[in-house]
């Protein structure tokens, strides 16, 4: 609920690449597990793997650099097992979306 109230804002001041900022922003606890939380990548690397469901963190490819990563809060899944996400940076905003679940590198526990 915390990430649904700041959709359509940018609550980090950044522009560009803040999805990892918005995940530190409303996840502080979180974000001081992880060795650099402006990189999406890095939750993945710090945190422990979880199943998929609503409240997982779910760490995204993006595009086809290694380093490149999307991140932002399962919100649910469609009918054919692709995550809704939260996510900051999402058309410039704070937005929520379908993803491929081809793209995910996997869905992190936030606690």
């Amino acid at each position: 609920s915390k990430a649904r109230s700041y959709l359509g804002t940018n609550p980090t001041g950044k522009k560009s690449l803040w999805c990892a900022r918005f995940i530190a922003t409303i996840a502080p606890e979180v974000a001081a597990k992880v060795k650099n939380p402006d990189m999406a990548r890095s939750y993945a690397a710090s945190l422990s793997r979880t199943s998929p469901h609503v409240g997982a963190i779910a760490v995204l490819s993006r595009g086809k650099s290694k380093n490149a990563g999307h991140i932002g809060v399962v919100t649910g899944f469609d009918q054919d097992g692709n995550p809704q996400i939260i996510s900051g940076n999402h058309g410039r905003v704070v937005g929520e979306g379908v993803y491929s679940k081809h793209r995910v590198i996997g869905y992190f526990s936030p606690s």
